[in-house]
């Protein structure tokens, strides 16, 4: 058994544990962070970054100028018969994926001495009085005084750790596809179909994102995904031309099955959970990225002033956390359950498009309430 002493561990090398680690470096905060595959890879996501935290970007010096990122200012929703309202964006973000965007990040994290520990994945976290053990697969074992968990939408983990969402069977899996298509650069598109919703939108390159959220019993109805496409997406004629046109860059999508929407714990077992591992929003929002990058600012952030002596103790930064994450996130979380219920449906769908077309102001203002503001 090998045991190495670190101030702080991250498990999980997403947006939130990479911004984590980056934020911890630039504070002068020993960090590790393990994450179980290798940079670059693909992940089930909507790759859309809300302008919100553009600013934070830049002045960390962390911001993907070097790629030409389409810039998202328009957003059109269709309803499963095809018919559609477009407004403007109240914000507005750009797209890039997080093959490339995560890359990025991992290669910041580790110019500024970041130790990142690629494909090696977390068995057990154990808390013992004054820090934590952490176990790994390959049978060694690290100490940290903290751990920051940002491993995720769902893992084992979760099951290790025994939290209450895991219990709990979730209806929905997510799928993404890379392809090219003739396709408004400026436009972010959400069309509904029956038990799901896809939103379409550009990343860089030219390339287009098109993601999707499914009712389980959609695939279950079908014998392989392209069949339950042509039989339940293709009934949004937007959609049946959109797939049906694309030139696909991947042969097989990314699969995400049993994403979870359930209210989830932000501090378990004394460990500070962050992005998707502390609070997924739906999709159909379109800040869940924005979201992870800053909740791994403010779980570093918090960490860093227990360091520079201005919280004193393991119960203040959890405290101090815990209430500046639930401040920031979670109001969007029940405005993103709540608005989610329009979607997937046939007359429910049809009433949000009307209500889109009618009344442009207050949609901008529902949109709105489901991001942050810039910081």
């Amino acid at each position: 058994m090998k045991n190495s002493q670190q101030k702080v561990i991250i498990v999980g090398g997403g947006l939130a544990g990479l911004i984590a680690a980056i934020t911890l470096a630039r504070n002068g905060v020993e960090a590790t962070l393990i994450e179980k595959k290798h940079y670059p890879f693909h992940r089930v996501c909507g790759e859309y970054i809300s302008n919100e935290v553009v600013p934070f970007l830049q002045r960390m010096d962390i911001f993907p100028e070097e790629f030409p990122l389409p810039q998202l200012k328009r957003f059109l929703l269709s309803d499963i018969e095809g018919k559609t309202a477009e407004i403007k964006l109240p914000l507005g973000g750009f797209g890039i994926s997080r093959y490339e965007m995560d890359h990025f990040l991992y290669q910041k994290a580790k110019l500024l001495g970041v130790e990142v520990l690629c494909g090696t994945e977390v068995t057990d976290v154990l808390f013992h009085g004054e820090g934590f053990q952490v176990d790994l697969k390959k049978g060694e074992s690290l100490q940290a005084e903290f751990v920051i968990n940002a491993y995720g939408k769902r893992s084992k983990l979760d099951k290790t750790f025994n939290r209450n969402f895991i219990e709990k069977k979730s209806p929905f899996l997510g799928v993404k596809y890379h392809a090219f298509l003739d396709y408004p650069e400026h436009l972010i598109g959400l069309y509904n179909f029956p038990g799901g919703y896809c939103g379409v939108s550009q990343v860089e390159k030219g390339m287009l994102n098109i993601c999707y959220l499914s009712r389980r019993e959609n695939l279950k109805n079908h014998s392989s995904i392209p069949e339950m496409e042509k039989a339940v997406l293709y009934k949004n004629p937007h959609l049946k031309d959109i797939l049906g046109n694309a030139d696909f860059v991947r042969e097989k999508p990314e699969v995400i099955n049993e994403i979870s929407f359930e209210k989830k714990k932000t501090v378990e077992n004394h460990m500070l959970m962050a992005g998707d591992t502390a609070g997924l929003i739906t999709p159909l929002c379109g800040n869940g990225m924005a979201m992870a990058i800053h909740s791994g600012f403010i779980a570093a952030n918090t960490v860093s002033e227990y360091y520079q002596g201005n919280i004193r103790t393991r119960e203040e930064v959890e405290g101090t956390y815990l209430k500046t994450w639930q401040r920031h996130f979670s109001q969007r979380l029940w405005y993103g359950r709540k608005t989610q219920n329009l979607f997937g449906h046939s007359f429910r769908s049809r009433l949000a498009v009307n209500f889109v077309g009618k009344f442009p102001k207050l949609a901008s203002g529902i949109i709105r309430q489901t991001h942050g503001e810039v910081f």
